[in-house]
């Protein structure tokens, strides 16, 4: 993680690249590439689609709450406590409300931060590391491939020094760095003309409830 991040603030600090995205294809069915252990880092000139939904809707809901919804989520989901899979420290592990597939699970910190390059000070990131080991060996009891995305901030920088786009100004409030997995347990699933939309027969209560009971000490 300490590569992750000084390789994020590398890479940032070339100002052609809008966004840089951390992620790790675990198993065949995931697009794994070679049998060694190892996780992946890509720079483009474009914003992702799926990161620019996620920039708009928490721009709008903190223009209407004046709150980050990546905050509210973690008070909602531990007050529930129904969907949380795991904790250590300052990071929650839960499956989300609306999950797209089964057994999805985000890791998020309690503590608002929009950047995953820079940790806040006092942030203990052995805690996010041993969190995720667990969440992983979890993962793996019971599917066969994963994908795994670090969701961070965009390069907010335009390339003569100014803020490119106008909802990014709020952005340090607004958005909140997380983890995504979403684990591969069907070799097919069911097709849909409409994009982004997704068939999950688990509720996220189950899947919860499946991965808190399994151990994940080998």
């Amino acid at each position: 993680m300490q590569a992750w991040g000084q390789r994020v603030e590398d890479l940032k600090r070339d100002r052609r690249f809008k966004y840089v995205s951390i992620y790790k294809n675990y198993g065949p069915l995931a697009g794994q590439e070679g049998s060694h252990a190892h996780s992946q880092i890509t720079a483009t000139t474009f914003m992702p689609r799926r990161v620019l939904y996620e920039l708009r809707a928490a721009r709008e809901w903190f223009k209407e709450k004046e709150r980050c919804v990546f905050c509210d989520i973690v008070k909602q989901e531990e007050r529930q406590a129904k969907r949380i899979v795991d904790t250590q420290g300052e990071y929650v592990a839960m499956c989300p409300f609306a999950s797209r597939v089964p057994y999805e699970i985000w890791i998020l910190n309690r503590r608002h931060n929009y950047m995953f390059e820079q940790p806040r000070p006092g942030t203990n990131r052995k805690h996010l590391a041993a969190l995720l080991r667990r969440i992983l060996r979890r993962i793996r009891l019971i599917a066969p491939a994963y994908h795994l995305v670090v969701h961070t901030s965009p390069n907010t920088i335009h390339p003569k020094g100014e803020i490119s786009l106008q909802y990014w100004k709020t952005i340090a409030d607004d958005y909140h760095w997380h983890i995504e997995i979403l684990p591969i347990v069907e070799t097919r699933s069911k097709s849909y003309s409409i994009k982004e939309v997704y068939y999950n027969a688990i509720l996220p209560e189950e899947a919860a409830e499946r991965l808190r009971r399994l151990d994940p000490i080998p």
